[in-house]
């Protein structure tokens, strides 16, 4: 029978149908000006980063000119250009979160890039929910999400959610949730986890973050936590219930981490990193790290991640528009 590690090596070294001609991890890419690389678009250090350098890890098991190559800035944009003027070779690929292909294209009056014709999607690698908390600001009687709703009803001066950054999918899932729950919520973006502070300080009244980044402060009882996200309860935290049991069914929310490469990349290319990445992404090695990150690891057919693409394009549209939101450019 053969194993995960002998079925990547076949998929890796193009043993697995017909060789195609520049298959990033075929030896013949196998030197110092040919190495195929996974870009990030963000510092080293954050889940995603870390998350790229575990796929890698194991993918280099196999193949020894594999890198990750971080390019932060502009949110995670800068790196989707690079990706869409580089060769559709499969050299270059692209990790990126869902935020960036679903929820940016409704978001930037000018966009660099478009989300459906510049890239070809490959494979997702995870996915998480996010974590409603409150903290001392909020009093110790609500625990539950429809308590703070109605707590946000009865004080809307103090009504305010933080999350990581404006325009981002935490941010709309807090306007969802206004929306559905009839009543304001005044967004405050950190531009990063820094919102954890101010909730525990009780400078602001409620974060809307992933659950890795908010679950040290839930354990240590520095805050509480209302619902998560997901269509199903967190394994970090499975008392916790869903915003969907908590009666708000509409409100489902999840970000993922998915593999692109350069639209036009051969089919065959892209389906033979299809195959490497959903059997590395089902290894104990990988999922292990993805547990550790409070992310479940999740991989797609290509053709099911461009429908999950599709779907979360569709459904974030009108969320966003009906927001009201403007960004700077």
């Amino acid at each position: 029978m053969t194993t995960r590690r002998e079925f990547l090596s076949l998929v890796l070294s193009g043993a697995l149908g017909t060789a195609s001609a520049g298959f990033p991890f075929t030896s013949r890419a196998r030197t110092s000006q040919n190495v195929a690389r996974l870009l990030v678009g963000f510092g080293a250090g954050g889940a995603i980063d870390v998350t790229a350098r575990t796929l890698v890890d194991v993918m280099k098991d196999d193949a020894t000119s594999f890198i990750v190559d971080n390019r932060p800035g502009a949110g995670g944009r800068l790196a989707l250009g690079i990706l869409k003027t580089s060769a559709a070779d499969g050299m270059s690929m692209i990790l990126t979160p869902a935020s960036n292909i679903t929820i940016f294209p409704h978001v930037y009056r000018t966009l660099a890039y478009d989300s459906l014709k510049d890239f070809a999607p490959v494979s997702t690698v995870c996915s998480f929910p996010f974590l409603i908390t409150v903290g001392p600001l909020v009093p110790a009687d609500v625990k539950t999400l429809t308590n703070f709703t109605d707590w946000c009803r009865a004080n809307p001066k103090l009504a305010t959610y933080g999350t990581a950054a404006a325009g981002s999918m935490l941010h709309f899932t807090g306007v969802s949730l206004a929306k559905t729950g009839d009543f304001q919520f005044v967004h405050l973006p950190y531009g990063g986890p820094n919102g954890i502070q101010d909730l525990v300080g009780g400078r602001i009244a409620a974060t809307i973050y992933p659950i890795g980044t908010a679950l040290p402060y839930v354990q240590s009882a520095a805050i509480r936590a209302l619902a998560t996200t997901g269509p199903q309860r967190s394994a970090s935290l499975p008392d916790v219930s869903t915003v969907r049991e908590a009666g708000y069914p509409g409100l489902q929310a999840t970000e993922w981490f998915g593999v692109f490469v350069p639209a036009n990349t051969p089919t065959e290319t892209v389906h033979r990193l299809n195959e490497a990445i959903r059997v590395a992404v089902d290894t104990d090695r990988f999922r292990s790290s993805a547990a550790k990150l409070s992310v479940d690891a999740m991989s797609l057919t290509t053709g099911d991640f461009a429908q999950l693409i599709k779907s979360d394009l569709e459904r974030w549209s009108p969320i966003v528009h009906a927001s009201g939101f403007s960004p700077e450019d």
